[in-house]
């Protein structure tokens, strides 16, 4: 029961970790498009168009993998209660 305990904490620190990860790219992006702005310079903007967006879509799978990691768990800790009744 402990392994268990301790792979739920990994995996939740893993999805915060790539969490931070993805808004940081969107920031660095936010940041990259307002410094092409400034300078008139195209191509950094672009880039930083494409960070924010690299980020979002980043950030939007992470909440996808949760979703589905915590549904996995539901179903195995139904499945271990299920069978700790009927022993």
């Amino acid at each position: 029961m402990t392994e268990e305990n301790e792979q739920i904490e990994e995996i939740e620190t893993n999805h915060t970790a790539e969490n931070l990860e993805s808004v940081g790219q969107m920031i660095i992006g936010g940041l990259e498009q307002i410094g092409g702005i400034l300078t008139g310079d195209p191509i950094t903007r672009a880039e930083g168009e494409f960070n924010a967006e690299v980020g979002s879509l980043h950030q939007e799978a992470n909440k996808n993998l949760t979703a589905i990691d915590e549904a996995e768990e539901g179903k195995s800790g139904a499945a271990m209660s299920n069978r700790e009744t009927n022993t």
